[in-house]
């Protein structure tokens, strides 16, 4: 199974804590290598994300989507499915609530709108997800390739509604759709930025979690994702469960996209939520698609993410360097869970 093959799962807690030092020690020496500090960068990313609550507002908020895309890629990996459509599906998750919030429920009350949003979002990417299903189970193509592919097919359609029929009368030359009503945004912890959205995302974990390792439909999935040909003797009709997985993890994708345009921006622009899915793909691969190892792998990323704003600041260096040690970590996981594959 996929799962086996990432080294948090095959590893003992004191190699995995000796991994995340000898990660923390390389970053460091190339940190001193620029002409930083690294024990200083490492107390200001700290400061930044944990040390007051806008840090720990900011990590949560952008803990969100990685959590949902996260689970996007866990879901078709229980089934043995590489999914890479993250990004997509939150891009139609997205689009499709906006189209929701603007033409359909734009004067509904908080508790009636907010809902219909979610389940908007959550069509939105599960219909994205449709395409890739069909051509797996039909014409055998491989879903890792199809799910990716689309994913810049839905930068483009994004785009083309932003910049066509969605465009606000009040965008002048920038790309944005209309303002979502006020009783259409999530309800925001008074005095911060942080929504409900990461309430959710840590339900739907808990949810998917429960489901894969408590419930029959979770056996069968664990059934298919071991052996397919084992599966197919006892009675599972594998192409079934593989189709039903790719949809329903597109739909917790789209849930990613509505909560972003909702909770975050209100309104869709034309990047909104752009590296969100590779970035839940980078999750799922550390938390090695186990559903709750998702949640802490998803905050540690986002404050990796946010510290990088105080890199920028404190240290002179560009706030994308952040994305080297990302980087770094992706080619450990790949390189330590193939050992562990073996």
């Amino acid at each position: 199974m996929l799962a086996k093959r990432v080294f948090f799962n095959n590893y003992s807690i004191g190699t995995k804590i000796t991994m995340a030092l000898g990660i923390c020690i390389v970053y460091g020496v190339f940190l001193y290598t620029q002409g930083a500090n690294p024990f200083l960068i490492y107390y200001e990313m700290f400061q930044a994300t944990f040390g007051n609550v806008y840090g720990i507002g900011e990590v949560a908020i952008k803990a969100t989507p990685f959590i949902l895309t996260a689970l996007a890629v866990a879901i078709p990996a229980r089934v043995g499915l590489i999914s890479v459509g993250g990004e997509g599906q939150l891009a139609c998750g997205a689009l499709s609530s906006t189209f929701a919030a603007v033409y359909i429920f734009k004067d509904m009350p908080s508790f009636i709108g907010i809902p219909m949003l979610l389940l908007a979002g959550a069509l939105g990417g599960a219909l994205w997800a449709v395409v890739p299903g069909i051509l797996k189970i039909v014409a055998r193509v491989n879903e890792t390739i199809t799910t990716l592919l689309l994913n810049y097919v839905a930068y483009f359609l994004v785009g083309y509604f932003i910049y066509g029929i969605l465009k606000s009368p009040d965008a002048y030359g920038w790309p944005f759709s209309p303002r979502f009503s006020d009783s259409l945004r999530l309800p925001t912890l008074e005095g911060t930025r942080i929504h409900i959205g990461i309430l959710i995302a840590v339900a739907v974990a808990i949810i998917v979690w429960y489901v894969t390792m408590y419930t029959h439909l979770g056996f069968r999935m664990r059934v298919v994702g071991g052996n397919v040909k084992a599966a197919k003797h006892s009675g599972i009709i594998v192409e079934r469960m593989q189709f039903v997985t790719l949809i329903v993890g597109g739909a917790v994708g789209g849930l990613a996209g509505v909560i972003e345009v909702s909770g975050i921006e209100g309104h869709l622009r034309p990047m909104t939520g752009v590296g969100y899915g590779y970035m839940g793909f980078l999750v799922a691969w550390m938390a090695g698609n186990h559903p709750l190892l998702i949640i802490p792998f998803a905050i540690l990323l986002a404050a990796i993410s946010v510290g990088g704003n105080a890199l920028e600041m404190h240290s002179g260096l560009n706030s994308s360097i952040v994305l080297i040690l990302m980087g770094f970590i992706l080619i450990v996981i790949l390189a330590i869970g193939k050992r562990g594959g073996k």
